[in-house]
């Protein structure tokens, strides 16, 4: 017995004196101390003589050393042994390569593509031991290789990424293509890899060489897949009545079997404010589908775009929308309808009354617990439209605790502290914006950390919060979309509290309300300002991402755009812009990105 304990506490010592050797092997290898790294790895491959990761460490800690000639009598070694594996070969060829020997590279390198011959199979492992080299034409040369002998092999998306990093843009494209055609891969895969040698500008060269390829391969093969691909091209790139002559191609060849893709174009138009490509959508989709509920969504967004026209006759579109009324009546299936047409009422035409009217009488139709939240969070918002803060309060409460974990009772949640705040009820304000700054919804998150350090910092700076009164008042009167009553009210705030920590809110809310009325220029003084004074509080990078969007979208001037953007990147990584700025200004400077 007592042997039996020795043996088992022998073995388990020796496992942890191997655990330790390997830790630290990996440790002074990730430090660049190859000199204590190359001790502990020349004992692993002692002990564990089959482990490849193993030798390979050691042959690199030899080579970072320059001891070429221990690297060289290593790898000739294994090479000697039985059933010897072939990226061998390329590992003594490079070792060659790093002695500027490079005839002697050559044979072995040549070697290795010969085994290939042999077993095509191998072709994987020999190509990627090039590649890992950066010996890219060699890697091409074993992938092809491969694949050339044994058809059922298929290495395109290891060509494409090798195509990609050499800058052979057409090729990696043809290559990613073979894989999406043949069914190897999917569609969205190969998006996301191309995605980023695609930019806005349809000049750029490699927008200009994928467009090439597809037309081609359309030319040749006509296929489904070949539109879809141009359709998310011309997507990219804002050419959105291009995009949708490709969707309706498309449209055709499955017999208008679905308006899916079209809808979503759609609403990318209106997004954009491509308001005539968009309406052109919407009422090609009422044309040609049969479904009721696409339809009056169709109809919704052109009451949208409608909206858009600063000269619009109010009371045509309320017209519009009775008619709509008439046609889809009031159904659980046409929810949509009933609040677009009572923010209509409230927002547009500043009568919340029958709106109110009109939700409430909503709420008596047989509706599951989304559908009723639903309505429930746009009676809210007419209802504190009104004023009526404390019955707003009992809607967004009952959502908030009837779907607790779900979007829809986050923005509840964020409407309830939303709402207290503009009734100046600071504290509870505070309490269900702290609960939200872990919000799943990363908007919701930034929206409430931004209103809880607003309420905060104002509150310790000025305990009769005088200055952050008048900052809801504002607010509030940008709710009820009195802009101009808003704008005045913040002025208040700049003249009379200077110096004080809500002036940068002030400035940053009231750039927002001016670019609401198009007055850029006395925006961009205010985001300006902000970046002056308060560059490093909390909104500077809000300011910086709002001058950036001025500068490009505006202004016409990407170089100035660009210098925003760089801003964030290098200044603000935890921004919650930085993704956006960091594609923005990529896009600017024209990178061709891998």
């Amino acid at each position: 017995m007592r042997k039996i304990f020795f043996f088992i506490a022998f073995f388990a010592m020796m496992g942890m004196a191997w655990s330790q050797d390997d830790f630290l092997a990996k440790q002074y290898f990730a430090d660049g101390d190859f000199e204590k790294a190359v001790v502990f790895y020349e004992k692993l491959v002692e002990k564990n003589p089959r482990r490849t990761e193993y030798a390979q460490d050691l042959v690199s800690c030899y080579q970072q050393l320059e001891r070429y000639i221990n690297a060289g009598d290593f790898l000739r070694n294994r090479l000697n042994e039985r059933n010897p594996y072939p990226t061998l070969l390329v590992d003594l060829g490079y070792n060659y390569a790093l002695q500027e020997l490079g005839k002697e590279a050559t044979i072995y390198y040549d070697k290795a593509l010969n085994i290939i011959q042999k077993n095509p199979n191998y072709g994987y492992a020999i190509g990627l031991r090039f590649q890992n080299y950066s010996l890219l034409d060699l890697a091409i040369q074993a992938f092809k290789k491969a694949m050339q002998l044994n058809p059922g092999l298929d290495y395109n998306y290891q060509l494409a990424r090798i195509y990609g990093e050499q800058g052979k843009i057409e090729d990696m494209y043809n290559a990613y293509l073979n894989l999406v055609s043949e069914g190897k891969t999917s569609k969205s895969n190969i998006l996301r890899s191309i995605d980023d040698f695609i930019s806005e500008n349809a000049e750029d060269p490699n927008n200009i060489s994928f467009k090439k390829v597809l037309l081609e391969r359309a030319q040749k093969n006509p296929n489904i897949l070949w539109n879809e691909l141009l359709s998310w091209l011309f997507v990219q790139q804002k050419q959105f009545g291009s995009a949708f002559r490709q969707e309706k191609a498309i449209y055709k060849r499955i017999d208008g079997n679905s308006t899916m893709r079209m809808e979503g174009l759609g609403e990318q138009a209106l997004e954009e404010q491509d308001f005539d490509v968009a309406k052109d959508i919407f009422e090609f989709i009422i044309d040609n589908t049969n479904d009721e509920v696409t339809q009056l969504n169709a109809e919704l967004h052109l009451i949208d775009i409608a909206l858009n026209d600063s000269k619009v006759n109010l009371d045509n579109v309320q017209n519009t929308y009775e008619t709509l009324i008439d046609k889809y009546g009031y159904r659980p299936q046409t929810l949509q309808l009933q609040v677009a047409y009572a923010k209509f009422l409230t927002f547009k035409k500043n009568d919340p009354k029958p709106a109110e009217t009109l939700l409430k009488n909503s709420l008596d139709l047989p509706l599951n617990t989304r559908g009723t939240a639903y309505i429930k969070l746009a009676l809210g918002d007419i209802l504190v439209f009104d004023k009526k803060f404390n019955e707003a309060l009992i809607y967004f409460s009952q959502i908030q605790q009837k779907l607790k974990n779900d979007v829809l009772g986050q923005d509840a949640r964020y409407k309830v502290a939303q709402t207290s705040f503009y009734k100046g009820d600071f504290d509870w304000a505070l309490t269900q914006l702290k609960v939200l700054r872990g919000s799943t919804s990363q908007l919701i998150a930034n929206d409430a950390m931004q209103l809880s350090l607003l309420i905060s910092d104002n509150s310790l700076e000025d305990s009769t919060q005088t200055a952050l009164k008048k900052y809801a008042r504002a607010d509030f009167l940008a709710y009820q979309n009195k802009t101009t009553e808003a704008i005045t009210a913040l002025n208040d705030i700049l003249e009379n509290h200077k110096g004080e920590k809500i002036e940068d809110d002030a400035l940053f809310k009231q750039a927002q309300l001016l670019e609401t009325q198009k007055k850029y220029e006395e925006a961009q003084f205010n985001y300006q300002k902000i970046i002056t004074f308060y560059n490093k509080g909390i909104l500077a990078d809000d300011a910086h991402f709002a001058l950036a969007e001025l500068y490009r979208k505006e202004f016409k001037d990407n170089i100035k755009a660009r210098e925003h953007y760089e801003q964030i990147i290098y200044n603000y990584q935890d921004s919650y812009y930085f993704p956006q700025a960091r594609k923005n200004f990529r896009i600017l400077r024209g990178d061709a990105i891998n």
